[in-house]
């Protein structure tokens, strides 16, 4: 069969090599075109449009750029079009990925979605667009199941994803000594994917860095990017910039500082004590906490609906609020087992591996039905 894929940015590009990974094994005659990223196109098929032209996040974010949105939602239903998948599977990103359903349904094609858009968080009267638009929608988070029922809509709970990639991962035994790090416990720095928020965040997380001489702090680069950027902001401070290693990175660390997104559910899973941040345009931020009704932003935090680890947003991300949390994550026992209790609590609640093969499995299904 043919599929059609649309991830727009990192977390997307991951989850959708890890689906497409698997329906290669259900269906020998796969063949795939996709917008998405490096570990897709490290599957086959045929990469259109790179998520670094695609990724960005705010509503002030989203206006500035809105001239190259417009011309990547155009290529993208052109190509689909053009192509006339056996269906199409949408991954995340829903300003962009909606859109796109919204045309693909009325053209005729299966639409599944890949990751649910989080209409939980906002502007919940969404779910009846989606229940229009979308033929089959695939959830990840445990509280999605109930949310979605009480709007009459019944979805497939398929687990979450992240769960198959860090299951699938083989530490590189060599990391520590291929990257000169022997010496000092590492504190991870994951300043985000997108370059507003790399711009915004990498500063505040490196001014905390002459606070821990005995440490070494290592930042994971973003694919889409190479050390030349990375190295505006280091200020001469020797600290390595280091690209696809997320995952040996976390696996070396004492404590990280991450940017909110799917890295903070990542570094829980690793078992590594983080302090989340978050900064972006004081407009967007302004918008947002007006229509956004959460308690919290990380992801940790929102499936346990509790604390487990300290947020840091906006006027709150700052250097001196970040040397302070990771004082009490490297040196409070107390505090740091605490958080260690809730990431078990975290671990039991997420179950078992098997999203991405749960997912293939129904996406073959349904497509075959048609």
């Amino acid at each position: 069969m043919k599929y059609y894929l649309v991830a727009g940015e990192a977390s997307g590009d991951l989850h959708g090599a890890n689906l497409m990974k698997a329906l290669k094994e259900l269906d020998g005659q796969a063949d795939f075109r996709f917008f998405g990223g490096d570990l897709m196109q490290a599957e086959g098929g045929t990469l259109v449009k790179h998520y670094a032209d695609m990724a960005f996040m705010g509503f002030v974010e989203v206006v500035i750029n809105l001239n190259t949105i417009l011309k990547n939602l155009k290529k993208c239903k052109q190509d689909i079009l053009a192509y006339q998948p056996d269906v199409l599977v949408l991954i995340d990103f829903p300003g962009f990925n909606l859109k796109i359903a919204e045309f693909a349904k009325a053209q005729g094609l299966l639409v599944c979605y890949y990751i649910s858009p989080k209409v939980w968080a906002w502007n919940q009267k969404r779910v009846l667009k989606i229940k229009r638009i979308v033929d089959h929608l695939f959830c990840i988070l445990p509280f999605e199941v109930d949310f979605y029922k009480s709007w009459g809509m019944e979805i497939d709970y398929v687990g979450n994803p992240l769960l198959d990639a860090v299951d699938a991962f083989k530490p590189n035994p060599d990391f520590i000594a291929d990257n000169n790090l022997a010496g000092k416990n590492i504190v991870a720095l994951l300043p985000g994917s997108r370059k507003q928020e790399i711009s915004r965040l990498l500063p505040e997380m490196l001014g905390a860095v002459n606070k821990f001489p005995h440490h070494q702090f290592v930042v994971a680069g973003a694919p889409s990017f190479n050390k030349d950027y990375y190295h505006q902001y280091l200020g001469g401070k020797a600290i390595p910039v280091i690209f696809n290693a997320t995952y040996d990175i976390l696996a070396n660390a004492e404590a990280a500082v991450v940017a909110s997104g799917t890295a903070t559910l990542e570094t829980a899973l690793f078992n590594v004590p983080q302090v989340v941040v978050y900064k972006g345009n004081t407009l967007t931020i302004a918008i947002a906490r007006m229509l956004v009704k959460l308690k919290f932003i990380s992801l940790v935090n929102l499936i346990m609906d509790s604390a487990v680890v300290k947020e840091l947003i906006q006027e709150d991300c700052n250097t001196l609020n970040i040397t302070n949390e990771l004082n009490n994550l490297l040196h409070n026992t107390h505090h740091r087992e605490t958080m260690l209790a809730g990431y078990d609590a975290l671990d039991e609640k997420m179950g078992t591996p098997g999203a991405s093969a749960k997912t293939a499995k129904l996406i073959v299904k349904y497509a075959s039905k048609q």
